[in-house]
């Protein structure tokens, strides 16, 4: 899955346990501007460093997994929670990173010509 917006904020990365590590960022969802979105995603592990190119303000294209976990609390209710897990990060405007570099050059694909009929010497032979 993937949605474009705006970084509204961006967190500083979490030590959760020794082994563990995490990082949150909101995005501006603004599908109607009239009623944007705010959506709070997060990135796991060796993705975390994937934010450190971007400022808030940019506009980047995020792809991401929809989680979801069911605990049980103490008490013995069960409860459910999801999460946007973001894997890959790309910059879609001339703000974001990467976004201001000139399109790559076209390669000129020569004269564009009708291709001839092949014929095997009878000229008057007609396939019908």
């Amino acid at each position: 899955m993937n949605v474009k917006g705006k970084i509204l904020e961006i967190s500083s990365t979490q030590q959760v346990t020794s082994s563990f590590q995490k990082r949150e960022f909101v995005l501006e969802y603004a599908e109607n501007p009239q009623y944007p979105e705010f959506l709070k995603f997060e990135m796991i592990q060796d993705k975390c460093a994937l934010l450190d190119i971007y400022k808030v303000g940019d506009d980047i294209d995020v792809y991401f997994n929809l989680k979801g976990r069911k605990w049980t609390d103490p008490k013995g209710e069960v409860k459910y929670f999801n999460s946007l897990q973001a894997w890959k990060l790309e910059g879609v405007s001339a703000n974001a990173p990467g976004g201001d570099m000139p399109p790559p050059p076209q390669q000129d694909p020569g004269p564009m010509e009708e291709p001839g009929w092949v014929t095997n010497g009878d000229e008057d032979d007609l396939p019908f």
